[in-house]
């Protein structure tokens, strides 16, 4: 059973820092694509970052420059960096893999992050 929970998130002011994490059971990271992605209150779940099987990173553009995600392989978790963190960035944030055997899609329960103008 496939199991991934998310942690870090938080009260932050605008400008501060938060690093999420997002740990796993049942599937291994680092043979699988995943992803970090957000939900704002009245929005559409969007992308954030992804990290791919073979090392490949990508960002949304809103993100780009001030977030990371990070793979910790021996750990069995991933990671997402967000600094100079700004109001816009306040959602629940989602960890996502990607089964490279099945192609099912399975989610973490979020961690809220709010940011403070």
């Amino acid at each position: 059973q496939v199991q991934l929970v998310e942690s870090g998130g938080g009260l932050v002011q605008a400008g501060g820092s938060l690093t999420l994490s997002c740990a796993a059971s049942g599937i291994i990271f680092s043979m699988n694509d995943m992803g970090w992605y957000r939900q704002a209150p009245g929005k559409q779940r969007e992308l954030v970052a992804t990290s791919t099987r073979v090392g490949f990173t990508n960002y949304a553009d809103s993100v780009k420059g001030r977030f990371t995600i990070t793979r910790h392989n021996a750990e069995n978790t991933v990671s997402l960096q967000m600094n100079s963190l700004k109001p816009e960035d306040t959602a629940v944030y989602y960890c996502k893999v990607t089964s490279k055997r099945t192609g099912r899609d399975y989610w973490g329960q979020g961690t809220q992050v709010t940011v403070s103008s």
